[in-house]
């Protein structure tokens, strides 16, 4: 078959990389794409967001299975304008509807959902600008650290963690005021602050069943010992050390199972991932927040962990018969570790060339924002590449990471080196 990956970072590459050892695979297309995709199959330049230009793209190049990487598209709508067109109605998609989608486009509606559906998550409660004075004293009942939620999608810099409250209310005041967030924060989602360890789970279902994915963690912030400002991730673990079968059970039981359910009772057409980002209090485990597509860097450690044809797996998801699939999973450890541009998350310069690539031996090196001028790869954004390695455990991937890191060089490049500290 012919397929198409919206996207361009390095869960695209991943995913890229484990279709390209599909016995199913004919042809694959990544558009935008990067560097990396570049070299496992032909990249577009079109706008993911330019319904108009995928569609002339998938008819051109034959396209029978659309597999969307980031959420923008999702949230927009672009399963609707698949669905809606009869040109485009035979082409299979990996992603929900846009009203599935609003489980990670709206926070509000996510946890209006959860409840709904007896979904254990913090107690919250959303304010637009003219309830301002109500946060105000909503926040000052609640015991520190206070969390602060932009309604929509932010780019992933949307949540607010903030231990003073003063400072809480001058943040809101931002976002509800002053359009800090832009339209992404209207509403704001105030919840009180769980004490945990957060980790990360991934289903793909068809509506009505699912494959668990294996599970992951991730580290947001870009300062050693978790410290500084949120970004994208810098870097993953996979499987969770701490998530034995009994938490996992608890996970399949409390959080997966009804949300499958409430998909079904709400008739929303969902055929996609669905991930959960969790956070485990005492054993217990608690939604943080849903997504509707891969997380990124966590799927540079999902995805490899994957034994089975992921395109077998995608045929069976689209033609509603997971509940016949079984996956096969390796038992090894994998670890990523992003390397970001020096500035990132704040103001950061790309273009910087990018040596020692082939030097690496012992990893697989994703590409997040890269391009190429040339034989040249170049840097094109924040967070530059991801090193995933395997091992026994998490820690002798780790040091293969780390060691390959140390071959790669560009102007100003910034990793931690303290991923799975918490371990």
């Amino acid at each position: 078959m012919n397929v198409l990956i919206l996207g361009s970072g390095g869960r695209e590459h991943a995913i890229a990389y484990k279709i390209t050892q599909s016995s199913l695979l004919n042809k694959l297309f990544i558009a935008p794409g990067n560097a990396g995709t570049a070299s496992l199959g032909q990249n577009i330049p079109i706008s993911i967001t330019d319904f108009q230009e995928v569609k002339q793209a998938m008819i051109k190049h034959q396209i029978d299975l659309i597999i969307v990487g980031p959420e923008l598209p999702l949230v927009a709508g672009i399963y609707d304008f698949f669905a809606s067109d009869s040109e485009l109605e035979d082409i299979k998609i990996i992603g929900p509807d846009k009203q599935g989608a609003q489980l990670e486009g709206s926070k509000a509606f996510a946890k209006e959902f959860m409840l709904r559906y007896q979904i254990p998550t913090a107690a919250y409660k959303s304010f637009t600008e003219a309830s301002l004075s109500q946060a105000f004293n909503f926040l000052e009942d609640l015991q520190p650290p206070y969390v602060l939620k932009a309604d929509g999608l932010a780019a992933g810099k949307g949540v607010l963690i903030l231990d003073d409250l003063n400072e809480a209310k001058q943040e809101l005041q931002e976002i509800l005021g002053n359009n800090k967030f832009g339209n992404a924060g209207q509403t704001v989602v105030i919840e009180e602050f769980l004490k945990g360890i957060e980790m990360s789970c991934f289903a793909l279902t068809d509506g009505k069943d699912y494959v668990i994915l294996p599970n992951a963690k991730d580290y947001k912030r870009i300062g050693e010992g978790d410290t500084g400002l949120n970004t994208g991730g810098m870097g993953a673990v996979s499987p969770v050390p701490f998530a034995d079968s009994a938490l996992l059970e608890k996970i399949e039981e409390k959080i997966i199972k009804p949300t499958i359910l409430g998909l079904q009772k709400e008739a929303i057409d969902y055929q996609g991932f669905l991930f959960f980002g969790l956070m485990i209090v005492d054993k217990e485990p608690f939604v943080i927040e849903y997504n509707v597509r891969m997380g990124d860097p966590e799927t540079e450690v999902v995805f490899p962990r994957i034994e089975s044809d992921v395109l077998g797996l995608f045929q069976a998801c689209v033609s509603g018969n997971l509940k016949n699939y079984r996956m096969q999973v390796t038992s090894q450890s994998a670890t990523t570790v992003m390397a970001v541009s020096k500035g990132y998350p704040k103001t950061y310069e790309k273009g910087k060339e990018i040596t020692g690539l082939k030097l690496v031996t012992d990893s697989m090196v994703f590409h997040s924002g890269t391009k190429k001028e040339g034989d040249i790869v170049l840097s094109n954004g924040g967070r530059v590449l991801a090193v995933t390695s395997f091992g026994n455990s998490f820690k002798d991937a780790l040091k293969l990471s780390y060691k390959s890191l140390k071959k790669i060089h560009f102007q100003g490049i910034t990793y931690r080196n303290d991923i799975g500290f918490d371990l």
